[in-house]
């Protein structure tokens, strides 16, 4: 069975929690991802992801036999725009759940917005520790830092490099994988000589690039996103520090896209699986839709957000805030089977297992490693 004949078979004979389903117009639900800024090619790939899943869904009948619909909110990467945003949607569309969003810094306060109004919000892409604290009704299609870190830290000591400079960006996420990258590196033998927080759309790090340049590291491990990263790469390629030691990125296609080819060969990295068993078909769906792969590791997780909201309303027969509630938990509980793989989440909300890949740049384009 291929991965849209399981999303279509879910949909179609999902039974509910409250007996027969009750009548809609329309089910609408709403996002908040980067749709411009420094992160709105992942918030491209991001709504590229909501609209095929839309699409599969509507295919195969709708929600509760009526048509699906997601209003998208563009969050431009930043905090209070993120929370206008969220509040227009629940309190001018009156959505009963909300998706989003992409930087963990633009997540956690919007999150906290929704968990306030007692509304169910699926985060597809922020990855900071805080994101499990962020209340009750908050629940994670990703997983968090302290499981991909502990990936990157092995991949870094695996390469031979024990002294390392580490560059992130200065928010709730960039904080959290600085922090926890060092702690799983110093557990395995390895030291962290210095780590350099930047403040996002700067027009140079040249002053960040050469505090790290001074500890003389085996290598630069960094984090950033789109065109930060982007001119992070161009000024270490022209300050010399690519030939001085080899760069490693963590979550690698938040930056690929923007970053030109001549800046950033020989970079390797790590990011989120693109996808699990069964996804085959999101795969083949997005080649067709848009004629190119995709734009990050991320749009599966908008994908897989949509999908598993849609089963969860499926199984509470309503969209009521506490039947809804009650049908993501035990969704959670049992398992959902996406793109990315299964969806699983702890007691907090949280996906407890999730799939990586290792990536090395070829040219223009990022190439799995064994």
């Amino acid at each position: 069975m291929t991965h849209k004949t399981k999303v279509a078979a879910a949909i179609l004979t999902a039974t509910t929690l409250l007996g027969a389903p009750a009548a809609f117009a329309d089910i609408t639900l709403g996002a908040v991802i980067p749709l411009s800024g420094s992160n709105a090619t992942p918030g491209e790939d991001q709504r590229r992801g909501i609209e095929i899943a839309v699409k599969e869904i509507n295919d195969a009948g709708g929600i509760l036999g009526e048509p699906l619909k997601v209003i998208i909110e563009d969050s431009a990467g930043k905090p209070q725009t993120a929370i206008d945003a969220a509040r227009k949607l629940v309190t001018v569309d009156k959505v009963p759940l909300v998706i989003g969003s992409y930087s963990s810094g633009i997540t956690l306060p919007m999150g906290e917005y929704l968990v306030q109004e007692g509304i169910p919000h699926l985060n597809p892409a922020s990855t900071s520790g805080l994101v499990r604290k962020i209340g009750p009704t908050s629940f994670s299609m990703v997983g968090l830092d302290n499981v991909s870190t502990e990936f990157a830290a092995k991949e870094v000591i695996a390469n031979g490099w024990k002294n390392v400079a580490v560059l992130a960006v200065n928010n709730a996420f960039g904080q959290g994988v600085a922090h926890e990258f060092e702690k799983h590196l110093e557990e395995m033998g390895g030291d962290v000589k210095t780590s350099v927080l930047f403040t996002g759309g700067q027009p140079s790090y040249r002053r960040e690039l050469q505090q790290l340049e001074a500890t003389d590291p085996d290598a630069y491990v960094f984090t950033a996103y789109g065109t930060d990263a982007a001119l992070i790469m161009q000024e270490s390629y022209e300050l010399g520090l690519q030939t001085d030691a080899p760069w490693y990125s963590i979550l690698i296609t938040m930056m690929n896209k923007d970053t030109a080819a001549e800046f950033k060969q020989g970079l390797t990295g790590m990011d989120v699986g693109y996808l699990g068993a069964g996804g085959e078909g999101y795969k083949a769906a997005y080649e067709a839709a848009y004629g190119e792969g995709f734009l990050s590791a991320y749009g599966g997780y908008a994908h897989d957000a949509v999908l598993f909201a849609a089963k969860a309303i499926e199984m509470a027969g309503t969209t009521d805030k506490e039947p809804l509630l009650e049908a993501i938990r035990k969704l959670g509980d049992e398992g959902f089977d996406g793109a990315t793989g299964e969806i699983k989440l702890d007691a907090d909300g949280q996906r407890m297992s999730q799939p990586y890949l290792k990536f090395k740049v070829d040219g223009n384009a990022l190439v799995p490693m064994d």
